[in-house]
Order: structure tokens, then C-alpha cells, then sequence
């Protein structure tokens, strides 16, 4: 069975990206600028602490078109949808709730790219 390990969000201004991810899901970044042969702006994500569940990423030029959309964990949704729009993303779709899934939203970051955001049924 396949697992998702790691994930890439493609811009044209990919320090920028990492600024508006850091603002809306804390995530932390790192410049890394690769080997020799790989020479580009990249930005490593760390999404949460090592032992919680979860895959890092990065964020990286746009070199083609977004073949994928990375849903994200959040611990409240509406918190978390007002730093989407204070930090220059828009809500595309939703708030839905899926049944014994949480409630779910797709949105755009500046430069858009759709990713989701999901919090957990509440108990």
C-alpha cells in the first residue's frame, strides 16, 4: 500500500508561499538549496512535531500544473479559515460536514493553489 511521505506546493514566489503557510497553519520552513544538479529555490516544510502523525513537504518554483490538492489537519476550522483570508487566501468550497469525518473546506492560497483544511468530528 502506497503512503504519501512527502508533498510539494508549487508558486511563483515561493518564499512568499512559505510566509502565508506559516501564517495560516504554523508550519516552519527552511531554505534548502539542493544539490548541484537540483538548483532552485525550495523551501522544506515541517508540518508538526515528530511524533505526531503527519508527512512534511515543501514548497517550491511552478514548473507545471497543480496535478494534486493536500488536505491539512487543523485544530479549528474557523480559526483557521479567518487567517486563510487575513493572510491574502480565499475559501473556495465548504464548510462541509462529512459524516464520521470532520468538517472540511477547500481553499486558495495567493497564488492559486487549492488546498484543504479538515477538523475532527467533535465529540
Amino acid at each position: 500500500m502506497g503512503r504519501p511521505v512527502h508533498f510539494e506546493i508549487l508558486g511563483d514566489d515561493p518564499a512568499k508561499l512559505a510566509e502565508f503557510y506559516s501564517n495560516v497553519l504554523d508550519w516552519e520552513f527552511q531554505s534548502w538549496s539542493g544539490s548541484e544538479e537540483y538548483q532552485q529555490e525550495y523551501w522544506l516544510a515541517t508540518t508538526g512535531p515528530e511524533e505526531q502523525v503527519g508527512i512534511n513537504g515543501a514548497i517550491m518554483k511552478r514548473h507545471f500544473p497543480q496535478p494534486v490538492i493536500n488536505t491539512t489537519l487543523v485544530d479549528s476550522l474557523d480559526e483557521t479559515l479567518a487567517k486563510v483570508t487575513a493572510s491574502g487566501g480565499k475559501l473556495v468550497f465548504g464548510p462541509n460536514e462529512i459524516p464520521y469525518v470532520g468538517t472540511h473546506a477547500y481553499c486558495e492560497d495567493p497564488q492559486g493553489n487549492l488546498f484543504g483544511v479538515i477538523e475532527e468530528p467533535k465529540t
